[in-house]
């Protein structure tokens, strides 16, 4: 078996310069939903210093100094930038598996025969960059695990071709020497802090210890782990992602909420959201959860956190029904005097959407006719005009900051790029 791994490079601050090219070789960081706090950043605000999940307003004022470029999240632009990627490299490849927004699996294996892998990987790469602008790195190996490896040495050793093809024994005895425990793929900070207190320091150490051993000590898991980085093939290529077990929508808010017919609105665009993603999945749902919570960190405001939970007569995927439940149950736990910091809807108890439940007192037709009215309304959704509930939040006021969101150059008529 011979896998590649397709990492997009810094993938939402990449985003952000292709249609800036005056953003090239600037520092760049991006900011979580509410502005507080960096979830991506590039290699150059990364060598000021810049780490994940540092809060904005701690570095804020020295990384503008340096002339740093600063942006809200912009996920419309950023998933539909990913779309356009994954799209380039399921045409290259029989068996391709989207592990990440900005991550993909390709099976080499019939490839491997015909072309050197080396060379059309850094064609791949061209391409992508050709077509979409988004640099990417390849990682080549005989498994997911090493693949991933080479990723880490491609980054360590800064390839400029940014494709790297562990082929040998040697090669692979080398990366693993230099790759820390904890940066291996699926090694969490609990993992690496019992590994290195064995003496396990890096992937090679890791090697070293009986796969039966690995299995008895930690887990099933960490033993797979071990035996690819042996070389072994015990992860494959998954064509067909594994439907959701649950969906969650939920939001803190740049500013709190104290007042019912502020939240519902809000609530309601959250349930709106889950429904429509549910319908992409091609799931119904037997149960909706609303949360609503405080913000834990005010100690000197009165503290609220509960969760409903409403049980659904049959499975659905109607936005209606789902607003129904929604709106029932944060009746049920909204308090007057409390400040909320967050809310969110929870859809559960998934069921196929093929899969028909009727009730005695209800017309056989009508759940099909139904479905095909929120067919319609997604499919209008899709396009410029937008069909809003009468339940929901609209333009009046947004519970996130987003103060320095780009334009949503790819998905929106009215936000296209502009030439003077």
């Amino acid at each position: 078996m011979t896998v590649a791994l397709v990492d997009c490079e810094s993938f939402y601050a990449s985003c952000e310069r292709i249609f800036r090219p005056d953003l090239k070789n600037k520092p760049i960081v991006v900011l979580s939903n509410n502005d507080g706090c960096v979830i991506a950043f590039s290699k150059e605000a990364k060598k000021m210093g810049i780490s994940m999940g540092v809060p904005w307003f701690k570095v804020k004022k020295p990384f503008l100094k340096q002339k740093g470029q600063v942006f809200s999240s912009n996920f419309a632009f950023y998933g539909d930038m990913s779309a356009r990627v994954m799209n380039i490299l399921e045409g290259f490849v029989p068996k391709t598996e989207v592990y990440s927004i900005d991550e993909a699996f390709l099976d080499f294996d019939t490839l491997k025969q015909n072309y050197d892998l080396y060379d059309f990987s850094c064609h791949i790469r061209s391409l992508i960059k050709q077509w979409t602008g988004i640099p990417v790195r390849i990682g080549i190996a005989p498994n997911k695990t090493l693949s991933k490896i080479a990723i880490s040495e491609i980054k360590r050793r800064n390839i400029p071709t940014s494709v790297l093809y562990l082929s040998n024994d040697k090669e692979i005895k080398n990366a693993l020497k230099n790759t820390p425990v904890h940066k291996i793929w699926g090694v969490g900070r609990r993992l690496n802090e019992h590994l290195t207190s064995a003496g396990i320091n890096t992937a090679l150490d890791l090697t070293k210890i009986s796969p039966q051993h690995i299995r008895t000590k930690f887990s099933i898991v960490l033993e797979r782990t071990v035996r690819e980085l042996r070389g072994e093939k015990c992860l494959t290529i998954e064509n067909n992602i594994e439907s959701k077990k649950q969906i969650i929508v939920s939001r803190s808010f740049g500013e709190r909420v104290s007042n019912f017919e502020t939240l519902r609105p809000i609530v309601s665009n959250f349930a709106v959201r889950a429904a429509e993603k549910l319908r992409s999945e091609k799931q119904k749902c037997s149960q909706v959860s609303v949360f609503v919570k405080t913000s834990p960190f005010n100690k000197a405001k009165p503290q609220h956190a509960e969760i409903k939970t409403i049980k659904l007569f049959t499975p659905t995927n109607d936005t209606r029904n789902i607003l129904i439940a929604a709106k029932k149950g944060l009746l049920s736990i909204f308090r007057l005097g409390y400040d909320y910091a967050k809310a969110g809807i929870i859809l559960n108890k998934f069921s196929n959407e093929k899969t028909k439940q009727y009730s005695l007192f209800q017309d056989p037709d009508e759940p099909k006719e139904n479905m095909k009215f929120m067919n319609y309304i997604d499919q209008i959704n899709t396009q410029e005009t937008q069909i809003y509930f009468a339940s929901q939040n609209t333009k009046t006021w947004s519970p996130m900051k987003q103060n320095m969101t780009s334009p949503r150059y790819t998905t929106n008529w009215h936000e296209l790029p502009k030439v003077n």
